[in-house]
């Protein structure tokens, strides 16, 4: 079970964005153009902003760490998991079968910070999730990188599922054979993602039972092919 962060799981209140742009005026001298955020990895992002230039990429994305890193406690204090996200991963924590971990376009340091301030990482794996640390520019491809990782520590998987906010992260698993629950809670609505055709569609989490269903059903559709 691979979660997305950003619009699934939590707000962080602009403080990624943030971050970014004050990583890239302190390593660039100047602040970033205009850059379409939403459902991007953070490799995407960062090219966006270099201009495709990337000399100063691995400069950008250590200046973004140390960036988020200074604003954690401002994260925590703006932002918030979304109702019913503690629930819902504690109720999913331990079913035979299933793994819970992250397939994110942060890259990794900066997903355990977002985790870690709202206190979700109880219930998330964070070894064997997929980053937008990973050498690979497209969601899509970051989901093998989550199999083999599972395959590594836990034996074959059975297969993948997403849930996410945004018809990215729905063409994501898609187009990587695995399973998609789409969540409105974030950037995008319930017509938008519905159009994208996920496996199961919720407008949030807070009714956790019918969200635990939801998502088990899909996990177990999966696991039947």
């Amino acid at each position: 079970m691979l979660w997305d962060i950003d619009g699934t799981l939590v707000d962080s209140a602009g403080h990624g964005k943030h971050a970014f742009e004050e990583a890239f005026e302190a390593v660039m001298g100047r602040p970033p153009g205009p850059v379409e955020f939403a459902g991007r990895t953070d490799h995407q992002i960062a090219l966006a902003m270099l201009d495709h230039e990337r000399e100063a990429l691995p400069r950008l994305l250590d200046r973004l760490a140390t960036a988020l890193e200074a604003r954690k406690e401002a994260m925590r204090r703006d932002g918030h998991a979304y109702p019913g996200v503690p629930e819902t991963l504690a109720a999913l924590h331990g079913r035979e079968g299933i793994v819970q971990s992250l397939l994110t376009g942060n890259i990794q340091t900066n997903a355990a910070l977002k985790i870690s301030a709202f206190g979700l990482e109880p219930w998330l794996d964070f070894d064997v999730g997929a980053y937008g640390s990973d050498p690979h520019e497209e969601r899509s491809e970051l989901v093998a990188v989550a199999r083999e990782r599972v395959r590594a520590k836990y034996g074959e998987p059975t297969d993948a599922v997403l849930v996410g906010d945004t018809p990215h992260d729905v063409r994501a698993a898609h187009e990587a054979g695995a399973r998609a629950v789409a969540v409105a809670t974030g950037f995008s609505d319930v017509n938008a993602l519905r159009a994208a055709r996920p496996d199961a569609l919720l407008a949030d989490l807070r009714d956790t039972p019918a969200a635990v269903e939801a998502i088990a059903r899909v996990a177990r559709s999966a696991a039947s092919d």
